[in-house]
């Protein structure tokens, strides 16, 4: 039996491909941790009017329950992705859990608005020390090829599953119990992941001998912060606001200087010769699209079902059961078709999916048939959208020591925080701007449906033209030597057709 690696070369089966009793420990504990972070993300979106009532929240002040928890977790990744390089991945590792576990108790038991915002951002702080750490534990467990894919295909479906059935669990909580459910929900898994962890768990390789790049963490991290604060503030004060304006210019400026900043520091944060790594850089390009576009557009169909369809909260969030069970069958088939067709193609056939998915939606309209059309189409999408979770990660980890592979993970993790903080306002403001009417001015469900089919256009567009590009322009120089040596390597069983070199000759074995 053979299977074929990320470049697309065929093996026969080792050993190595199967997974030991360890290496299912290792993925419990981890995975166990990744979903719980993925629920934390959206658990409180349907509590925050509860929230807001209990405590005392002033309305303008109610986005800070979400962004509060955004901002350290999109603004610190990179910068601990790469701490876990330099000073140990299991120790960061445990030290986000035992954060997350002290923030939730804290907001489980806050009696202020000051007491609950702490508590969500120490989770946020958290979860930029303990993702990456985690995905780089994962990442180094395993070796690249069929088992890295496996597990990284089952971390995918957790993470797709954890952020959906975030909100669902949110508004059982909420409506059952308490909002304060969904904060002390996390301490019996901290609790156990902090017992098991120590003796499960270590760090491969030898940590990397270097000084902290100072200069380049103040400059990313202050670049960051202020790219998720300008996006965030968008959705109460528009994209016309000075505040929003002055936030994305400073972001830009800071980011800017971070890059020169990486090109002549000896201990660069993030290593330019990294940073410029097809794999790095179109891995985390299409995971931007791949996950910002389909929570986006999820956030619009829950405004359908809610303001067209008139249907209640906590239906609208059971109403998207289906398109979990569509992730977990799209991300627990992606390591084979990656191993079947490559990461490339299983990229673009995911965007690509995501994208005819999310067209779909157009089709949605006053009639109480658009509750199928959504339940399909949203399906189809987040089949794509699995599937192309598990594909840019084993992309953008991919032909990295293992020294390099918390900042790696980090960057991954990066662009999954901006995606699911920059997709939903853009999204906002294209329906806003597709309705015709000025903001604060109530629209007519005809102009609402408008606005609602020009987002959906514009998700659609994105999903599809990311995958053209990548379709297009993604060529991995690894990739390429790949496909031009490993028929000289021991193990495999069959050469490639024709593997040329840069001059369009067959190479000349040793």
């Amino acid at each position: 039996m053979t299977e074929l690696d990320y470049g697309g070369q065929t093996r026969g089966d080792t050993s190595e491909d199967r997974m030991t009793s360890r290496h299912v420990l290792i993925l419990v504990l981890l995975l166990g941790a990744q979903f719980m972070l993925a629920v934390d993300f959206s658990v409180l979106n349907i509590a925050v009017p509860a929230i807001g009532s209990d405590l005392g929240f002033e309305l303008s002040s109610l986005q800070w329950i979400v962004t509060g928890f955004m901002l350290p977790a999109a603004g610190f990744t990179l910068l601990f992705g790469r701490i876990a390089d330099l000073f140990g991945r299991r120790n960061l590792f445990l030290a986000g859990m035992l954060l997350l576990g002290v923030a939730s108790l804290v907001g489980g038991f806050a009696q202020s608005p000051g007491m609950l915002l702490a508590g969500r951002t120490g989770q946020g702080l958290a979860t930029a020390m303990a993702t990456p750490a985690a995905m780089s534990l994962l990442t180094t467990a395993f070796p690249e090829g069929p088992l890295r894919r496996r597990a990284l295909g089952l971390n995918g479906t957790l993470l797709t599953g954890g952020f959906a059935l975030g909100s669902v669990l949110g508004g059982v909580l909420t409506e059952l119990l308490s909002w304060r459910w969904a904060f002390l929900i996390n301490l019996p898994v901290v609790v156990l992941i902090v017992l098991i962890a120590p003796r499960v768990l270590s760090d491969t390789g030898e940590r990397i001998r270097s000084r902290l790049d100072v200069p380049g963490a103040v400059m990313v991290t202050g670049g960051l912060v202020s790219l998720v604060y300008g996006i965030s503030a968008t959705e109460q004060n528009g994209w016309g606001d000075p505040v929003v304006i002055g936030c994305l210019v400073l972001a830009a400026t800071l980011l800017v200087a971070f890059w020169f900043i990486e090109l002549r520091s000896p201990h660069p944060l993030a290593p330019v010769s990294v940073l410029r790594r097809p794999t790095v850089r179109w891995g985390n390009f299409a995971g931007i699209i791949v996950v910002g576009m389909p929570s986006a557009v999820v956030f619009q169909m829950t405004l359908y079902l809610q303001d067209v369809l008139d249907y209640q909260p906590l239906a609208s969030g059971l109403a998207f059961g289906g398109s979990s069970i569509a992730a977990i069958a799209g991300g627990l088939l992606a390591p084979r078709v990656i191993g079947a067709i490559g990461g490339k193609p299983a990229l673009v056939t995911a965007l690509t999916i995501q994208g005819l998915g999310i067209l779909g939606l157009l089709t949605v309209n006053e009639s109480a048939t658009g509750i199928y059309i959504v339940l399909t189409a949203v399906a189809v999408a987040f089949f794509g959208h699995a599937m192309g979770l598990v594909s840019y990660t084993v992309i953008a980890t991919s032909g990295l020591p293992d020294e390099e592979q918390g900042l790696a993970t980090g960057m991954s993790t990066m662009s999954q925080q901006i995606a699911l903080t920059l997709g939903t306002p853009v999204l906002a403001a294209v329906a806003l701007y597709g309705t015709g009417t000025a903001a604060g001015v109530e629209a007519s469900i005809g102009n609402v449906l408008d606005g609602m089919h020009l987002s959906v256009l514009v998700g659609a567009v994105a999903s599809l033209a990311a995958g053209a590009l990548v379709a297009a322009f993604f060529r991995s120089r690894a990739t390429a030597k790949s496909a031009a040596t490993s028929w000289r390597s021991p193990g495999w069983t069959q050469p490639p057709s024709s593997p040329p070199t840069s001059h369009g000759t067959r190479p000349t074995p040793r």
